[in-house]
C-alpha cells in the first residue's frame, strides 16, 4: 500500500525531505503524498522514514492503494531506473 497523510498533519516540513521518491509534497491545506511514487520506502529503508519522523503520528497507510511486498518492490525499481 502506498501511506496518506491525514488532516492531523499539522505541517512540521520533517517528512518531505525524508521521503527518497520525492513522493511527499506541499499540498493545498496540509503534506500529500503522490500513490505513485511510494513505496513505503521499500529498496531504500527496512521502514517508512515518513513514519519515523512525523512527531504527530498522521501517517497511515493508505487503504485505497493496496500493494503487495513485491508490487511495492517493482514500483521502486521504475523509479530508480532499475528496471
Amino acid at each position: 500500500m502506498s501511506l496518506m497523510i491525514t488532516d492531523e498533519c499539522i505541517n512540521c516540513d520533517v517528512c518531505e525531505p525524508e521521503c527518497p521518491n520525492e513522493a511527499i509534497s506541499q499540498g493545498e491545506e496540509i503534506y500529500v503524498i503522490d500513490p505513485s511514487k511510494c513505496t513505503e520506502c521499500i529498496g531504500h529503508y527496512d521502514e517508512p522514514q515518513c513514519q519515523q519522523v512525523c512527531p504527530v503520528d498522521c501517517i497511515p497507510l493508505d487503504p485505497n492503494f493496496k500493494e503487495s511486498e513485491e508490487q511495492l518492490m517493482e514500483k521502486y525499481l521504475v523509479l530508480t531506473g532499475q528496471l
